[in-house]
């Protein structure tokens, strides 16, 4: 008899451990940001660990949407994607965020350059999936 319980049906068991990091990286994140901006200056390494709290945090707090998203537009019969891509996706949405926010420092930030930003992102990560569904299985 086995003393674990099976895990629900809705759930891939794949998603269990990224669902727990997500929460990790996002209260890690948040709590770090929180912490930098009501305790610190604007010096040169706050400023860095801004952007890693920053980071963390959006990469965190999207995880589960992107999730959510990747298995909800799989089609019936089509194999949802794994964690890895799960969480690649949920890290490209917090290096897109941290680039805008780096980008915002000099006043460089505007609309034409978020949107190329995001679409080279797009870009790669379609290229990316297209390589991993041609790859013959071994």
């Amino acid at each position: 008899m086995s003393r674990h319980a099976p895990p629900p049906p809705d759930v891939a068991p794949d998603y269990t451990g990224v669902t727990l990091a997500a929460a990790i990286m996002a209260a890690a994140g948040w709590i770090g940001l929180w912490q930098l901006v009501t305790t610190s200056l604007p010096t040169a390494f706050p400023r860095w660990l801004f952007f890693v709290f920053l980071y963390l945090a959006v990469t965190g707090t999207v995880l589960p949407f992107v999730r959510f998203l990747n298995v909800r537009f799989t089609s019936p019969d089509g194999i949802p994607p794994g964690s890895g891509v799960i969480l690649r996706q949920s890290i490209w949405v917090g290096l897109f965020v941290a680039a805008c926010a780096w980008l915002q420092i000099p006043r460089v930030l505007n609309p034409v350059i978020a949107f190329f930003l995001a679409l080279s992102l797009v870009v790669v990560e379609i290229f990316l999936r297209v390589r991993e569904l041609d790859q013959p299985d071994d």
